[in-house]
């Protein structure tokens, strides 16, 4: 487990552009938060560290968003308005899961059962009283369902 301390936005994508570099084909990371923690920054981070240079936002409107011109296929989930993981199925997520490119998933909580045994569970928790922008964020390797 790592525990890495954030004070700005940038670290926060800095963070994410880290975990980029390092990611292998078929790394899935799954983000954790309360609203306004931060995800979909880090997650930008994530895509910058795989060389994406398109615009990433987060797909809450159609659950997911496709970036293949990094140095591996980016698959960004976002489930958040995932009613039934039944929904999952009819997207076909098990071929983005398994195919070799990364996958983060942005709710993974809401599609636990859904989630291979091994992934990377990151956690984006706020303390106000350490600054608006302060975040904690864990990480756990290799995280076991």
């Amino acid at each position: 487990m790592r525990i890495v301390e954030t004070f700005s936005h940038g670290e926060t994508f800095s963070l994410g552009e880290e975990i980029g570099r390092m990611a292998k084909p078929g790394d899935i990371y799954t983000l954790t938060g309360d609203l306004g923690t931060g995800k979909t920054v880090f997650s930008q981070g994530v895509a910058a560290g795989l060389g994406i240079k398109e615009a990433v936002n987060s797909p809450t409107f159609t659950i997911l968003q496709i970036y293949e011109e990094g140095r591996l296929p980016f698959y960004h989930f976002d489930v958040y308005r995932i009613g039934d993981p039944q929904e999952m199925e009819e997207i076909g997520y098990e071929d983005y899961f398994y195919s070799g490119g990364v996958c983060l998933i942005e709710w993974a909580d809401l599609i636990r059962e859904l989630l291979p045994e091994k992934y990377i569970r990151i956690t984006l928790l706020k303390d106000l009283e350490k600054g608006f922008d302060y975040r904690k964020i864990v990480i756990e390797d290799d995280f076991k369902s």
